[in-house]
């Protein structure tokens, strides 16, 4: 009896992990990827195919990096996914007269009807202040900037096509209660960049795995050119996450993806962000769970409501179901709260669906870095790139393999390349106001 039964179970598994393994990326399909991603960058780049790219490469106007000499207190901002920080920074000499920026926070969550509101909401001694803001921004210099439009599952009306920096001058202004200046705006990106760029000078690559996923990294100026000039380097923010805009990721889109994009607020965009985001993975398993259900392997072919309702598994189940140990506890834990009564194969199911879908993000994601790494290791024909990423978010931050399988892709695909990956500790906030202190010096340099 035990032997049939457990048989059953085994063939059970068997038959699922043959629908898993349309997630499977094999290294030539990745190699793709990546070959696809350098294409749409230089596309990006070039002043006349920039419009059509997918991958708009916008020119941050951060040039170089900052030296260590900036002194004063900067304020900064930081809108981004779900929370919107406020951040005071003192940036100056410690006492051993070696370099130090000391951090204060506020944090504030972003309600629902703020994040699809107006653009009148964003509200909130004149200190200058540094600005984060993780939305796909066209520059026209350092504290200039249009919305090019919001990504993320934001909507707020009034801002797109705006200069970003003027709205919240304005809003600044209409409050009325305290004097700032804004002397920068920068992507989550670079502020991660730039804030990791402190504890290493070699960082010249900044990236984001969060609700969202992006990249930039430091450019020669002579292949920016959409900005004058060829001397040094810009960092250039990729907004990467528009990659597949113009059928590149077609192949690699199963159903569930398809699904996920036509039900998200901006069908059509952003589909590498699509595959990789915290935004979109927990719904994505969600989907293949109900497939599982429909095929009869999953649940005694019986879904909860709760499990077919839109958005109900969040992405940061995915990461306790995979950091489970051998007992299932919190799998069943999880599974029960969706009011459903899963069996000990059940709970593997679930485990293997989650491993499938997180594991094709990383991979995903490492296609994209290493195609920018290996631009930059070409375009400075070194033998050897020495390099350090600086990253952030919470995928990469809290998912318990992510990490590590997004490494160890990211190193197979970059021959000829040392890299050093680190975590930002409160990258946005510093970074944004370690720019702005750089602004400031800037400004004073050229007598403004």
């Amino acid at each position: 009896m035990l032997d049939h039964r457990a048989r059953m179970e085994s063939g059970r598994k068997e038959k699922v992990e043959r629908i898993l393994s349309e997630f499977r990326l094999k290294e030539e399909d990745l190699k793709k990827v990546m070959y696809r991603m350098q294409k749409e960058m230089d596309r990006g780049l070039k002043l006349e195919t920039h419009e059509e790219a997918s991958v708009k490469m916008l020119p941050t106007y951060v040039r170089s990096t900052p030296e260590g000499s900036e002194v004063g207190d900067f304020l900064s901002l930081d809108l981004g996914g779900t929370n919107f920080r406020v951040m005071l920074v003192k940036v100056g000499e410690g006492e051993e007269g070696q370099w130090k920026v000391k951090t204060k926070h506020q944090m504030y969550s972003i309600p629902e009807d703020a994040m699809t509101g107006t653009a009148e909401m964003m509200k909130h001694k004149k200190l200058p202040l540094g600005f984060t803001f993780s939305f796909p921004v066209r520059h026209e210099d350092i504290d200039k900037g249009i919305l090019l439009n919001w990504t993320k599952g934001f909507k707020a009306s009034g801002a797109e096509g705006n200069n970003v920096v003027g709205l919240l001058r304005d809003a600044i202004k209409r409050r009325g209660d305290f004097e700032m200046d804004v002397v920068a705006m920068v992507n989550d990106t670079v502020a991660t960049m730039i804030s990791c760029y402190y504890e290493d000078h070699r960082c010249e690559v900044g990236m984001i795995v969060g609700t969202g996923c992006n990249a930039c990294y430091m450019e020669e100026m002579q292949n920016v050119e959409l900005v004058e000039g060829d001397e040094g380097r810009m960092c250039v923010n990729t907004e990467w996450g528009a990659f597949g805009a113009s059928g590149e990721l077609d192949e690699f889109l199963l159903e569930y993806d398809r699904v996920v994009d036509e039900t998200s607020l901006n069908p059509g965009q952003q589909l590498y962000e699509k595959i990789i985001g915290g935004k979109y993975m927990g719904e994505i398993v969600r989907l293949v769970l109900l497939k599982l259900v429909d095929e009869n392997l999953l649940f005694n072919g019986e879904a909860s409501e709760k499990l077919k309702t839109r958005g109900t598994f969040e992405t940061r189940f995915m990461s306790q179901i995979e950091s489970d140990s051998d007992d299932r506890k919190q799998i069943y834990n999880i599974l029960t709260a969706f009011e459903l009564l899963p069996s000990g194969t059940d709970c593997d199911i679930v485990r293997m669906v989650c491993e499938s879908v997180s594991t094709r993000a990383a991979q995903m994601c490492s296609a994209g870095l290493a195609g920018v790494i290996n631009r930059m290791r070409e375009s400075r024909s070194q033998e050897t790139l020495k390099i350090t990423v600086g990253v952030d978010g919470s995928v990469y931050k809290l998912h318990p393999s992510f990490k590590d399988r997004f490494h160890a892709t990211v190193r197979q695909l970059t021959p000829g390349c040392d890299i050093t990956f680190i975590q930002s500790e409160e990258g946005s906030g510093r970074g944004a106001a370690l720019i702005s202190a750089v602004a400031c010096k800037m400004a004073c340099m050229m007598g403004q």
